[in-house]
């Protein structure tokens, strides 16, 4: 007997109808999202926020949020880029009760500000990490800034270069209340519509799903250079670039991923330009150690992490395409021949 006929017409017809749904919305993922301004979503508050760390992801992000009509006070250490000359001074800027923004590399960098920023907010206050930080050191810096009366909320964002005018997806980690008093920028900054945004659970958790993101992001980025090598090895395919492209309609792999791979493809046909290195920027590290601590088998995002470490031992042309997409959706630097 039939699934269907298990089920009953009734349920049968729900449970089509339901697939056709959500295939229907899969076909519309990849596409990117319309321009233009944000538009604030659920809340019509203005607010301040301080913004720390002004370069490709943050400078984007301080304009896409005063687009929305927020104030932001931005404070880099290049002062071409600052609003202020110093952490004090985007302290004594901002009204209390102050929410400020961090985004700087993850580890020394980030808990040197986040030591800084204790000993000059006051309590009730708001840090928000949106750095890639280790999820385990959201829980640190948590108790730290708790102990002084200060929130802590934990933002993984993704979008990379097109995230001005597309929007950001963000990954929210944090109390209820403090993640409340942030929503009208995590507004600002999601792309427009009902998703890119997601409270993911208490501290921590927004990092550990951006970690897991970026793990998969590893794994489609092997998978679509492990297939550009096989088709370029072979005689009998004369143009790789326009299979990828005609792949872009209509199949199961379409994705934004595989746009990005076209627009290097046509800037490079066969990336002769580039060289077969690609650098891992440690989530695919933080994915596979959660992976063994957990006892959780992930061959493919493991076996795409190490794929990138044979790439620092040989020109490899799998590693041409995923220094290419890493360019392309990130503005990450290449090393050129």
């Amino acid at each position: 007997m039939g699934r269907g006929a298990r089920q009953g017409p009734r349920q049968a017809h729900r449970t089509r109808t339901d697939r056709g749904r959500r295939r229907a919305r899969s076909g519309r993922l990849h596409r990117r999202p319309r321009r233009g301004l944000p538009r604030p979503q659920g809340s019509e508050v203005t607010m301040q926020l301080g913004l720390i760390g002004l370069g490709k992801m943050g400078g984007n992000m301080r304009e896409r949020i005063r687009r929305a009509g927020h104030t932001v006070i931005g404070y880099d250490r290049n002062p071409d880029l600052a609003d202020v000359g110093s952490l004090a001074e985007l302290v004594d800027k901002l009204e209390a009760p102050r929410v400020v923004w961090v985004m700087v590399p993850a580890g020394g960098p980030t808990q040197s500000v986040v030591d800084e920023l204790g000993n000059l907010l006051s309590p009730g206050d708001i840090v928000v990490d949106g750095g890639n930080s280790r999820w385990t050191d959201d829980e640190k810096h948590a108790k730290e800034l708790g102990e002084k009366g200060i929130g802590f909320v934990d933002a993984g964002v993704s979008g990379g270069v097109w995230g001005l005018e597309n929007g950001y997806a963000l990954m929210v980690g944090g109390d209820p209340a403090n993640v409340a008093r942030v929503q009208p920028v995590f507004d600002a900054l999601k792309p427009e519509g009902p998703y890119g945004y997601v409270h993911a659970g208490r501290v921590g958790a927004g990092h550990f799903a951006k970690m897991v993101h970026n793990g998969i992001e590893y794994a489609m980025m092997q998978a679509y250079a492990e297939g550009w090598e096989l088709l370029e090895k072979v005689d009998s395919v004369d143009n790789v670039r326009e299979v990828f492209r005609s792949w872009q309609e209509g199949t199961v792999i379409r994705s934004w991923l595989l746009d990005l791979a076209v627009n290097a493809l046509d800037d490079d046909q066969h990336l002769d330009k580039l060289r077969g290195y690609a650098e891992d920027s440690g989530e695919g590290r933080w994915t596979v150690e959660a992976a063994i601590d957990n006892a959780v088998p992930l061959p493919a995002i493991t076996a795409s992490l190490f794929a990138r470490f044979a790439s620092r031992q040989e020109d490899s042309p799998q590693m041409k395409m995923i220094a290419a997409l890493r360019n392309q959706f990130g503005g990450h630097a290449v090393e050129k021949k």
